[in-house]
């Protein structure tokens, strides 16, 4: 008897603390919503361009063959003085995207605009070692960068650059993320919910309150002079983007986000697709906390500028907790383990990063409305990412850098377009499976919560199976629609063989 209550203690003491750490990350959600609504009528000046600094826009690519095309020809459009324009291709590619950039390349150069191809030998440090092998030879005092699937309006450069122009302390300049394809399916509608709640409320809400913020790698400019004293670009983590842009304002320098310039960008369109994604920046948003932890405790910021910092780094730490929630729950259930109020407290902590999508679509008016519609999706996927995250945090814990797995386009425009029997889909792995097994776990937990009557735990149980059940089912069934659609491709390449009489 004294065993079971020292178990039961023991337990619920972990589940406690797991909720606790997790209720900072959803009631912090909430910090940022009030910010953003005390914020958000604070108006940025627009300073006039008084020169016209010279400006290079690195394109990192590796095998993209189906918007490399797309996107060069973007850079052609773009209204900026061709003499103060240079465009570097940094393409790592090894399959037909070589010819592409090559054959658009020239026609560009021959129209008049400066454009380079820069190829390496190796892969080294993936993105981060591309952008740093371009810098060496760029000409431009501003560093404009392009992720593959991103097309910046024309007068892009003209609404950011007059910004670091105005301000000499001003290291980056973060524009807002669209979404072509944000209709294309349900995962990719509550994938836009998920990435306006960023992009609109709290990169809004970080900057305009003194917080820090973070480049988002792509749709963002820098001045070069800050990338250079920040420490330059490194491979020691798969979130580059964030590690240079936390050093450079741990470094004094000042940062901008403009959230009425907004750059259109594909949105991962297979839930296999953005478990790929998140999966990198899970492992490097938790190597950037490994690395920086420390240095930004110890920088001369202001204690709220630490804290913020601290947990916007460890967001993804919010995965492992929510399934050590889930892996407890079962044996606190078997010895009575008394965990009322840890949930209840959960529950009011949880609404945090729903009430953020609210806002950020509410501000768009009826069309953000009409967008709520994929909330309940957002939040099946959100809590089924649980494994999937967890892996990825857990190996970031233990080692740096790692495979950049570059997440697949598809020129999807709206809900047009089609992802299967084409290149660049993710690998399966055993992930799906982890998934589908953490659902039935759940199950077995609602079942012993019924039978003892402990209904407070069903709800968040039920959300658990939902999730779970929803991405492992998506992945799985995706990897089978792609296997499909290969083998339809391979026949339709096949010559056909001669009629014989």
């Amino acid at each position: 008897m004294a065993s079971i209550v020292m178990w039961s203690y023991l337990l619920s003491s972990i589940y406690l603390a797991a909720a606790l750490l997790l209720a900072v990350y959803g009631f912090n959600s909430l910090l940022l919503g009030l910010l953003y609504l005390h914020q958000r009528h604070r108006l940025v000046p627009e300073p006039t361009l008084s020169r016209l600094p010279r400006v290079t826009v690195q394109l990192p690519l590796y095998n993209e063959r189906w918007v490399a095309r797309r996107l060069l020809e973007a850079m052609d459009d773009l209204d900026y003085p061709r003499d103060r324009l240079e465009v570097q291709v940094l393409d790592d590619s090894d399959d037909l995207t070589r010819d592409i950039v090559d054959e658009v390349a020239e026609r560009l150069r021959r129209r008049g605009l400066n454009i380079t191809v820069h190829r390496r030998e190796h892969r080294t440090g993936y993105k981060a070692g591309a952008l740093a092998d371009g810098l060496r030879s760029a000409r431009g005092e501003l560093i404009a960068i392009f992720d593959a699937d991103f097309v910046p309006a024309r007068d892009w450069l003209r609404r950011v650059v007059p910004h670091l122009v105005a301000d000499e302390r001003l290291g980056f300049v973060q524009t807002r993320w669209g979404h072509m394809n944000g209709t294309y399916s349900a995962a990719t509608r509550a994938q836009t919910l998920a990435l306006d709640g960023h992009f609109i409320v709290e990169q809004t809400a970080r900057q305009r309150s003194g917080l820090l913020m973070n480049f988002n790698g792509s749709g963002g400019i820098w001045r070069r002079e800050c990338i250079e004293q920040a420490g330059g670009w490194t491979a020691r983590t798969l979130c580059e983007d964030l590690d240079l842009s936390y050093r450079a304002q741990m470094a004094g320098w000042n940062c901008l986000y403009l959230p009425e310039v907004v750059v259109p960008a594909e949105v991962p369109p297979t839930v296999s697709a953005f478990k790929s994604q998140q999966r990198r920046w899970a492992t490097g948003s938790i190597q950037c906390l490994r690395h920086l932890a420390g240095p930004l405790l110890r920088s001369r910021l202001t204690l709220p500028q630490k804290l913020e910092g601290l947990v916007h780094l460890g967001g993804y730490l919010g995965h492992p907790l929510m399934l050590a929630l889930l892996l407890l729950s079962l044996p606190l259930l078997l010895l009575d383990g008394g965990v009322r109020f840890h949930l209840t407290f959960l529950g009011l902590a949880s609404l945090g990063p729903p009430i953020v999508y609210v806002i950020s679509q509410a501000v768009q008016g009826a069309a953000g409305w009409r967008r709520l519609q994929a909330l309940p999706v957002l939040i099946l996927l959100g809590t089924g990412m649980a494994v999937n995250n967890t892996r990825a945090a857990l190996r970031a814990l233990r080692m740096d850098g790692g495979v950049f797995q570059r997440t697949p386009k598809y020129s999807l425009v709206g809900s047009k377009g089609k992802w299967a029997g084409r290149r660049y889909l993710v690998s399966g792995d055993a992930i799906p499976w982890g998934e589908l097994a953490a659902a039935l776990y759940a199950l077995l937990c609602i079942a012993v919560a019924v039978r003892q009557e402990s209904y407070y735990a069903v709800p968040f149980l039920c959300l658990y199976l939902a999730g779970f059940a929803y991405v492992g089912w998506s992945s799985w069934r995706e990897a089978r629609a792609e296997r499909a659609g290969q083998r339809a491709a391979a026949l339709s390449s096949q010559p056909s063989r001669p009629w014989v009489g």
